[in-house]
């Protein structure tokens, strides 16, 4: 597994979020990696409500939060910067982490879409 990112793109024109369970989710940063043969891009989220210890949001909550971003923020993403892929993976995560490393503190969601008639279509990796 390629944990490289081959290009990071800034989230600055991103405002505010709404997803699906009324949670506060920051875009945290949009990385274009390969992973063998095809082009990931992974959107990377804080969602600090989905802590351990601390969190609201369950994780059926957060997947329909990550279906929500996807379709609705993902997409559009693309389109704004000329971006193609293969898959595409929503994460989030209650605090910032830095791209492959590991916090056994820190609580992760992640899924994977493809794109199919302009809209995610879940994929069970």
């Amino acid at each position: 597994m390629k944990l490289a990112a081959a290009l990071i793109l800034a989230a600055t024109s991103v405002q505010a979020i709404d997803v699906p369970s009324g949670q506060p989710v920051d875009l945290q940063e949009v990385l274009v990696d390969q992973m063998g043969n095809e082009t990931w891009l992974r959107f990377r989220f804080i969602a600090p409500e989905i802590g351990r210890e601390d969190g609201t949001i369950d994780y059926e909550a957060a997947g329909t939060d990550m279906n929500a971003l996807c379709d609705t923020l993902a997409i559009p993403y693309l389109a704004q910067y000329a971006l193609t892929g293969d898959v595409i993976v929503i994460s989030l995560a209650d605090r910032a982490v830095e791209f492959g490393a590991v916090d056994p503190d820190a609580t992760q969601f992640f899924e994977a879409y493809r794109l199919k008639n302009g809209t995610c279509i879940w994929e069970a990796l």
